[in-house]
């Protein structure tokens, strides 16, 4: 069970991750499924909290290079 579900969380976090209209929402929005992702997948190694922290700085990366490649900047 563990092996389908640690992909399907990363294509739907990363499906997600640029959802919104403006920087803050799409940042927001990463933020918010990098941390839940990153979270779920840390609790399988015990490491739950360092997982929500390295998914939280992934996906407000990623939300930030959507808002950009939207913008037309990347």
């Amino acid at each position: 069970m563990k092996t389908i579900a640690i992909p399907l969380i990363l294509v739907a976090a990363a499906a997600l991750s640029g959802c919104g209209n403006t920087t803050g929402a799409r940042v927001g929005t990463g933020t918010a499924l990098g941390l839940a992702t990153g979270a779920a997948i840390g609790s399988f190694t015990a490491q739950a909290g360092a997982g929500a922290l390295i998914g939280a700085g992934v996906g407000a990366l990623g939300g930030y290079l959507m808002d950009e490649h939207k913008r037309g900047n990347l």
